[in-house]
């Protein structure tokens, strides 16, 4: 009988501390990541050590991860190391060489029984092929005590036996779906962390025109609320987010301040007479069957390319046949 308790007794503290183990790792909220997209990496510190508060959080930028860009704290002091990158890598204005490699968040404090988050973003490059784990170390110091969650399993080892495990994250490819209906079209849908993004078009514009419209259906799956801050194409030296409603049989349009918020489970869709997207400053003219690459920035994802198919002079759909043109001297967004 005492065997048999002794044996309970220790598969109880067995499991005990394989629980206060798993739960005592740093984390990241997002386990996946596509290669050629922003990343948003949010540290989970869900305890101290030693009952201590938590004074110091730092990340290991990894080799084939670019742009690293931190997000601030109130009351922590940020500091980055730089350093050249093993290669140059293709960036949206060109090649880049050095980045930043580790970032730190100090001077704050977090006590043991409270949770908070150590955010940056990044971009994962084409190093890494679908099925590969990236792995972030993190260093985590307190008033008393210290973790380094820096350990990366061996091929072929599950991260799971290891004490102190670094951050991982599994890349997948982007989701994307062709379309079937147009040359002009193409790939229709992008995945990118809570958000699908549908469906980018845009209308070609007679010559000499300086302004033209951009659309798109954006749904975001999450649980937070995220905001489209901002777009570029290479064609348009400003980008920004508008607004179109009927005021007294009159037609306005104003920029949408602080960006277009697209709460969780909430699809917003930009298109032609509502919400939509200004690119002004034209250099050349869209034309049909000729896709234009661009940009969408969000606040909480981050930078996200897609490719608008160019639709006829003033289609209402990306399809669709063109629509009567225009008086002279008016615009249609």
């Amino acid at each position: 009988m005492k065997r048999i308790v002794r044996a309970e007794l220790a598969a109880t503290l067995l499991l005990t501390v394989s629980t206060n183990v798993a739960f005592s790792h740093a984390t990241l909220e997002r386990k996946e990541a596509s290669p050629n997209a922003t990343y948003r990496g949010v540290i989970q510190i869900t305890h101290g050590c030693e009952g201590t508060p938590t004074k110091r959080v730092s990340v290991t930028i990894p080799e084939g991860v670019i742009g690293a860009k931190p997000m601030p704290k109130p009351g922590w002091t940020l500091s980055l190391e730089k350093a050249p990158y093993a290669k140059a890598y293709p960036y949206y204005h060109g090649d880049i060489s050095e980045g930043v490699k580790t970032i730190t968040w100090s001077g704050g404090e977090l006590p043991d029984d409270q949770v908070d988050e150590f955010t940056f973003l990044a971009r994962v490059t084409d190093t890494f092929a679908p099925g590969a784990t990236v792995y972030f170390p993190v260093e985590q110091d307190c008033v008393k005590g210290a973790y380094r969650w820096s350990e990366i399993p061996a091929p072929g080892q599950n991260a799971h036996s290891l004490q102190s495990p670094a951050p991982g994250v599994t890349i997948v490819a982007a989701r994307t779906k062709s379309s079937s209906s147009a040359a002009s079209s193409p790939a229709n849908t992008i995945q990118a962390g809570d958000l699908v993004i549908d469906t980018p078009w845009m209308r070609a514009t007679p010559g000499g025109a300086t302004v033209a419209g951009g659309y798109v259906r954006i749904t975001n799956t999450g649980t937070r609320p995220d905001t489209l801050i901002s777009a570029s194409i290479p064609l348009a030296s400003t980008g920004s987010i508008h607004s179109m409603t009927m005021d007294g049989g009159v037609m306005k349009m104003a920029a949408v301040d602080g960006g277009l918020v697209i709460k969780p489970g909430e699809t917003v869709e930009l298109k032609p007479g509502g919400f939509h997207l200004m690119f002004e400053g034209l250099s050349a003219s869209p034309k049909v069957g000729e896709p234009v690459s661009g940009t969408l920035g969000f606040q909480r994802t981050g930078e996200v390319r897609v490719t608008f198919a160019v639709a006829p002079i003033g289609a209402k759909a990306p399809n669709a046949p063109a629509a009567t043109e225009p008086a002279a001297g008016h615009h249609q967004h």
